[in-house]
């Protein structure tokens, strides 16, 4: 296992000096610092502009004063992650990385108009606007997704993490600070707590237990999800000490009692907050679920046109009525199906090859069988036979009492063994 990231650094004036000190500092010959946009214990992120062609830049000065070896390996590792990610189009782009003896420049995509949590809660956007949600959920799951796909996972995913372009139509996903190559980890308490799930959650970890990365990363975006529909968060902690989250574990119902959100919407972030990390939704099965989901909350204006910036090539309805969808899940026995279903469609899919093991991580992974999904089974519970976990090894019990997983798979935290 990769060590768990560093505390910050204290703060200490950005390695000694103040950051306006950098203002009209050019770098590379045509990279000009213009302005400060926002300072933390790693650095300062400033505007610059290219004083060729008038292109606009973020800036992020990472420190490298006062660091020590380990702390200068994150940060090298948070600028590597997040240059394989941002091939993707949903991914803020980095442009240059330029290196000097005190501090580390890395040249981002500038986007005007800050993050989507101030797109929320200080201007009130897309609440009420189903299709304007929907178009950007859809770029952050792609984003996710793509990231999955190439073996990084962010850990940190929330709304100040994503940044906002095009009057809200588009977003990327910043700030890979947290992100790891695992997909087994075992640093629990890992992100921000609004957004954890029950899993990363142990706060007194067996030393051999570990959670996977990317059912996390799911249950994050479940609650980006209620932050774009509902404009708050769904509880404060997905723990059994807190209130709201426990009547959620009582009655799968309750957010609707609270949140103004549609049967469909609901039955969406049941499976996003399955409790169950082997059962939970995949990013690549949101995607097509959202894709074809037309009402989302119950009282949603007048949906306006998707403009011809936006990434996203074709409405929702364009998907549904010119072409045929096909759901085909991800082959994993971690999302169950009939055997039925998957029988019929056994002859006509092709195996995928199996994960790469983790090269880094203590627990041995298991290998998997392609299966099929049928589409009514986004909105059920998974067709298996289910019995209570009996084990020792339940530490994650003191939060989730009645956790229960299909005949013949392990509990999660049990691949630690």
């Amino acid at each position: 296992m990769a060590l768990t990231p560093p505390a910050s650094p204290k703060f200490c004036g950005d390695a000694g000096q103040l950051p306006d000190s950098r203002i009209r500092l050019v770098l590379a010959g045509y990279i000009e610092l213009t302005n400060v946009l926002g300072i933390g214990a790693y650095g300062t992120v400033y505007q610059a502009r290219n004083v060729i062609n008038g292109d606009q830049y973020a800036v992020k000065a990472l420190n490298k004063a006062g660091l020590d070896s380990r702390q200068r390996d994150f940060q090298k590792r948070e600028i590597e992650l997040h240059f394989q990610a941002s091939r993707h189009e949903s991914v803020v782009s980095m442009h240059k990385v330029i290196d000097t003896p005190d501090c580390t420049f890395v040249v981002l995509e500038y986007c005007p108009e800050g993050d989507l949590f101030a797109k929320i809660t200080e201007e009130g956007h897309y609440i009420g606007s189903d299709q304007k949600i929907r178009n950007v959920f859809l770029q952050i799951l792609r984003a996710v997704a793509y990231c999955h796909e190439i073996g990084i996972y962010h850990r940190d995913l929330k709304p100040e993490n994503v940044l906002v372009k095009d009057n809200g139509f588009t977003v990327k996903l910043a700030d890979f600070g947290l992100a790891t190559r695992e997909s087994l980890t075992s640093d629990f308490g890992c992100g921000s707590t609004f957004y954890m799930s029950p899993e990363c959650q142990d706060t007194n970890p067996h030393p051999l237990a570990c959670y996977r990365s990317a059912p996390n990363d799911v249950w994050s975006l479940g609650v980006i999800l209620v932050n774009l529909t509902c404009g708050r968060n769904p509880w404060k902690r997905a723990s059994m000490d807190d209130s709201t989250f426990k009547a959620f574990r009582k009655n799968p119902r309750f957010l609707q009692t609270i949140l103004d959100i549609t049967d469909d919407c609901n039955a969406i972030l049941a499976r996003i907050f399955d409790p169950n990390p082997e059962t939970r939704i995949t990013v690549q099965e949101l995607i097509l679920v959202m894709e074809n989901q037309p009402r989302l909350t119950k009282h949603s204006a007048p949906e306006p046109l998707t403009p011809e910036h936006s990434p996203l090539q074709q409405t929702a309805q364009a998907v549904y009525y010119n072409s045929e969808p096909v759901f085909e899940a991800l082959p994993s026995p971690r999302y169950p199906v009939s055997h039925q279903a998957f029988r019929q469609q056994q002859q006509l899919q092709t195996p995928l090859p199996s994960p790469p093991a983790s090269a880094v991580c203590t627990p041995q992974q298991s290998t998997y069988t392609p299966q099929v999904q049928s589409p009514a089974s986004y909105y059920q519970a998974p067709v298996a036979g289910f019995q209570t976990f009996a084990s020792p090894w339940n530490r994650c019990g003191a939060y989730l009492s009645q956790f229960t997983a299909p005949q013949g798979h392990q509990p999660y935290w049990t691949f630690a063994h």
